[in-house]
């Protein structure tokens, strides 16, 4: 009682007088802990009391931890979006192909979509060789990526015409796979990091992008999908982190 600051012993003179009082309305002072010290706690060499956490409006529970990684971490794509959308119009070899690039934001995070016309197809017929025009793309939509947390997808893509010598084992899966593991070297003699990358799959032509029309150019496609955390955790099988508050 001698170390008790003058405060204190005035609760705990105010606990014994009006216990019942003091119990009701609580307050600094009362009996509102297992301890005389304000705020509660074992340690009384502390003269302000030790805070207990549920009363400390700065601690942020995980919930609210893991929604604000989420609000970053979407910011941080829908900055990306705006970056390359205007590296394809700032740039006059990009507007050229604009047609061919389309950008969209989806559940799953910012999905980047190089798609053939009809005169003008990325690859060579049957091949995985990279015409020039995309391999320009890809570097330039690489050396974008060159700094993004996030981690990517590279989905290649064909039409549904069968490939010619599909009878002697390579087929569209083959050629989808190959393609756009040509396209991730282009991603990555760009600038953007190998370990970046999350899959590298060949879909085939099971996934149309005109479904009404499976021999459609647009079907023949490469996909960039830049993963958000919640995505890349659901693929990899694991939960995504909090990130530290700012």
């Amino acid at each position: 009682l001698g170390s008790t600051a003058t405060g204190d012993l005035q609760g705990i003179a105010s606990y014994f007088q009006t216990p019942l009082k003091v119990a009701l309305q609580g307050g600094s002072g009362s009996g509102s802990s297992t301890s005389i010290v304000p705020g509660g706690g074992k340690d009384l060499s502390r003269s302000n009391g030790q805070v207990r956490n549920a009363d400390n409006p700065s601690k942020k529970s995980q919930a609210e931890l893991e929604a604000e990684a989420t609000r970053r971490d979407r910011e941080r794509i829908s900055q990306l979006q705006t970056k390359i959308a205007n590296l394809i119009s700032s740039q006059p070899r990009l507007q050229e192909f604009q047609s061919q690039i389309r950008l969209e934001m989806t559940p799953d995070g910012l999905r980047i979509q190089i798609v053939d016309e009809q005169n003008r197809p990325m690859f060579d017929m049957g091949s995985a060789l990279v015409k020039p025009y995309m391999r320009e793309i890809l570097r330039e939509i690489g050396n974008a990526l060159k700094g993004v947390e996030n981690r990517v997808n590279l989905e290649g893509h064909t039409d549904a015409a069968p490939y010619g010598n599909g009878d002697r084992g390579y087929s569209n899966w083959e050629l989808s796979a190959d393609r756009a593991n040509a396209s991730r070297r282009e991603l990555i003699a760009g600038g953007m990091p190998d370990e970046k990358l999350a899959r590298v799959t060949g879909l085939a032509s099971s996934s149309l992008m005109e479904a009404g029309d499976p021999r459609a150019p647009v079907n023949r496609r490469i996909s960039i999908i830049v993963l958000t955390r919640a995505a890349e955790a659901r693929l990899s099988g694991t939960l995504p982190a909090a990130e530290p508050a700012e």
